[in-house]
């Protein structure tokens, strides 16, 4: 059976919330397997069939904890996943556009296929106490993110992707 792979990182819980949600949604569906960025690596990539990324936005790009994944994972598996579904969420405090660009820009890289456009949860967190403060999301919030986990788990299950 089809496997997702749901690769996060999360300083203050956010985006730990939210790939939480996804996976518990996507595991419903098919084989999920959720790893931290610095506990996942190119063996991962390379066995799952589909992938969600989730990172918090840091100083308008994305986590650096993600960005070392990324960095370490990328030539690797460069030319290995194509092809393959991904989708991505991130935690932001105001925006989060530039995070989703640049993991999008390396998901062309890579050649993976975007099935559902990005999910930004924005917590509006503006001072130094707000940003670094642990954050506890909605069910509201999270509802976007279990409906991504159940169809991109659903979508693997029955070979859509």
């Amino acid at each position: 059976m089809a496997e997702l792979l749901i690769v996060y990182h999360s300083a203050t819980g956010g985006s730990r919330q939210m790939a939480e949600a996804a996976a518990g949604a996507a595991g419903d569906e098919t084989p999920t397997v959720l790893k931290t960025a610095a506990e996942a690596g190119p063996d991962d990539l390379l066995r799952a069939d589909g992938y969600i990324f989730c990172a918090p936005e840091n100083l308008a790009a994305i986590a650096g904890v993600m960005k070392d994944f990324f960095d370490r994972c990328y030539y690797p598996v460069l030319g290995r996943i194509e092809g393959r579904a991904y989708a991505q969420m991130v935690c932001a405090g105001s925006d989060g556009e530039n995070a989703v660009r640049q993991m999008a820009r390396i998901a062309q890289g890579w050649r993976l296929k975007p099935v559902q456009d990005p999910i930004i949860i924005c917590t509006h967190a503006q001072t130094t106490e707000a940003i670094l403060a642990q954050k506890t999301l909605s069910d509201d919030q999270l509802a976007p993110c279990r409906e991504l986990g159940q169809a991109l788990g659903a979508g693997l299950a029955m070979g859509v992707f």
